[in-house]
Formats: structure tokens, C-alpha cells, sequence
């Protein structure tokens, strides 16, 4: 069995496909052969009449998936190689390939659902979550831009509320998911199983209704005065003296977390979210994504991010610029730059889901 074999377990059921993500010791990062092991997969059963439904799951306890395998994205950039262009090229295309596949693509987002995991689960058109779903896009804590189609889900959501999880990285839970357009449907995690099962023998709209049950409160609701008030700025440091004035505890916090984030990649996120929203489907926002993370391999602050958070663990990344002052519009057009490798050629479509 080869890696990729071994950590995306396929198999059909009945009527049902399940992509079981396997690598619960990284709590299912992804890697380049798994993003291709997926993308092989969908395509065998989009043809093949017997699958009504495909399932994507994790191993392990932890969760769906934590997102891309960053040690190998840090490795590529101190080599100076663009081996992670590749791995995004084919990861992109994936996301928006989910997006827009023929069949019920049913993501059970149980657990810790970050960055990649996002990517592989929230552009589904069945997605659940359960009391114990932590989702995030967390990426300008390692100096990087949320990608996988995330500025496009997230400035989607109501208000500001996209923007306050795009620059903090908050991690939310399965109320605020649905409430931020992330989820479709809460299921209890004790009734995941049974639910599987009943997958397999009938389609997904005659078994659903029997499983979705109210989602536990969310917190989002409650601070969306705050937030819309605070995060609707033309700039990240109107958006952070917005947030220390206010007076709140919460806004407090989320303005100690901007403090501790890559200035350049918090003001390319906020510039990336408000394009974003006028960019039209997803493929449109993939391709800006594809050319900000392709110019971010040749950033210092992708590779210090990764070495601060994961690699050495000291938690205290030399961020340069240092300041948010010191990051020009210069710096900030850099990364909505075309790649010297051209662009993802990925064909918008605003067709509905047959389905």
C-alpha cells in the first residue's frame, strides 16, 4: 500500500462513496498525494452509476482534517523550491471541483476543522457539523492568507463577521458555523453512525430530516455589534484602534490577537476579503488565492510563521515588517500579482448542481 493509499482510505457501500482521511497522528493534514488520491477518486465515481453519494470523513478522535502539512510547505520554502505551488495548484482545483460536483458530497466536519480541512469539507453541498466541530481558518498566525476558497466562504458571511475570523483565526463552534454559512446541517455526534448507515441504503434528502437537530447556541450573534462596527474599515490599523477604543473584553481580546499576527498578512487578508467580494464564484477567488500563497513562498513570513508555531514551538515569530505601519501598498499589490507560472485556468461556472 503506498502513503497515499494508506492515508485516504476509499471504499463504496451500497449507494455510498466514503473518502475516510487517515492520518490521525497529523490529525489528517493533507498532503500532495492524498489531494490527488481525492481528486482521482471523484472522478471514479462521478461516472460510475452505482454511487448516489460520497462521504467524506476523518480518523482519529480529533477531527476532519487540520489542513495542509505545513512542515512540508516550511521544508519547501527554506530549499527554495516551489514544490507547494504544485500542491496548491491541484488543492485549489480540488476545492472548486467539490464545489461543483454532480453528486451529494456529504462532509462531516466533526472535530477540528482547519484550513485545508475547510477546503475538502465547506464547498460541499451537504456539510454537517456536530457539538464537538472546531473550525477555523487561523492562517495569519503563520504569516499566511486564508486560501481553499476561504476568503470566499468568509466574505460571504453576514456582516463582518468573516472578516473577524479571517484576521484573528477564531476557532467557532457549530452554531456560529451555520450562522457564518460554513455548515449546512447539525447532527449529534452519537448519531453519526447511524446516519452513515442509512446513507448507504437511501438518498440524502430522504435521511437527513431524521438526524438535523437545533445547533447548540453560537457566540457570534451576540458580538456582531462590536464586530460589524469595529472590523467595517477601509484599513487593518483603523480596524485595530476601532477595536482598543471600544471598550469590550472581547474586542479587547481580538485586538491583543491582531497584535501578535504577521502585519503583512493581515493587511493582504483584508485586502484579499474585500476583492473577494467582487470577484463573482469561487474559481475567480481561487485563482487571487493561487497568487497570493505562490507569491507568499517568497515571503519571510510564511517561513518564520510555520518555524515560530510548529517547527521550534517558541510561539514568538519575528514578523518583517515588523509593524503594520511599515507594510506598504507596495508590499500589499505584490501578492495580487500574476505567478511566473501563470495562473490555476479553472473554468467558472455558475451552473447549479444538477441534483
Amino acid at each position: 500500500m503506498t502513503a497515499a493509499e494508506e492515508h485516504v482510505l476509499l471504499r463504496t457501500e451500497g449507494r455510498a462513496a466514503h473518502l475516510t482521511l487517515n492520518r490521525p497522528k497529523a490529525l489528517n493534514a493533507l498532503t500532495h498525494s492524498m489531494v490527488r488520491r481525492i481528486d482521482a477518486a471523484l472522478t471514479a465515481w462521478e461516472h460510475d452509476p452505482a454511487v448516489e453519494t460520497v462521504i467524506i470523513t476523518g480518523t482519529g478522535a480529533r477531527g476532519l482534517c487540520a489542513g495542509g502539512d505545513i512542515r512540508s510547505i516550511y521544508e519547501d520554502v527554506r530549499a527554495g523550491n516551489t514544490a507547494s505551488a504544485g500542491f496548491w495548484r491541484d488543492e485549489y482545483r480540488l476545492n472548486a471541483r467539490i464545489a461543483r460536483y454532480p453528486k451529494p458530497y456529504v462532509a462531516v466536519m466533526d472535530g477540528i476543522v482547519m484550513g485545508g480541512g475547510v477546503g475538502v469539507s465547506a464547498h460541499g453541498s451537504v456539510r454537517i457539523v456536530t457539538e464537538r466541530s472546531r473550525i477555523a481558518m487561523p492562517e495569519t498566525g503563520i504569516g499566511f492568507v486564508p486560501d481553499v476558497g476561504g476568503t470566499y466562504l468568509l466574505a460571504l458571511a453576514p456582516g463582518e463577521l468573516g472578516t473577524h475570523l479571517a484576521l484573528t483565526g477564531a476557532r467557532i463552534g457549530a452554531g456560529d458555523a451555520l450562522l457564518c454559512g460554513l455548515a449546512d446541517h447539525f447532527v449529534p455526534s452519537e448519531d453519526l453512525p447511524r446516519l452513515l448507515a442509512d446513507l448507504t441504503a437511501r438518498p440524502v434528502h430522504d435521511v437527513l430530516p431524521a438526524y438535523v437537530r437545533e445547533a447548540p447556541p453560537g457566540e457570534l450573534a451576540g458580538h456582531r455589534p462590536w464586530i460589524d462596527a469595529c472590523y467595517r474599515a477601509d484599513t487593518v490599523e483603523e480596524i485595530l484602534a476601532r477595536l482598543r477604543a471600544h471598550g469590550s473584553r472581547a474586542a479587547a481580546e481580538s485586538a491583543g490577537t491582531l497584535a501578535d499576527r504577521s502585519p503583512t498578512a493581515l493587511k493582504v487578508t483584508l485586502a484579499a476579503l474585500h476583492r473577494a467580494r467582487g470577484l463573482g464564484p469561487l474559481e475567480r477567488v481561487l485563482e487571487q488565492e493561487y497568487r497570493i500563497s505562490c507569491a507568499a513562498l517568497a515571503s519571510h513570513d510564511l517561513a518564520e510563521g510555520i518555524r515560530a508555531q510548529v517547527i521550534d514551538k517558541d510561539r514568538s515569530p519575528h514578523w518583517t515588517p515588523a509593524t503594520l505601519a511599515e507594510v506598504t501598498e507596495t508590499d500589499v499589490a505584490r501578492y495580487f500579482a500574476r505567478p511566473a507560472g501563470g495562473g490555476l485556468h479553472l473554468a467558472a461556472t455558475a451552473q447549479e448542481v444538477p441534483w
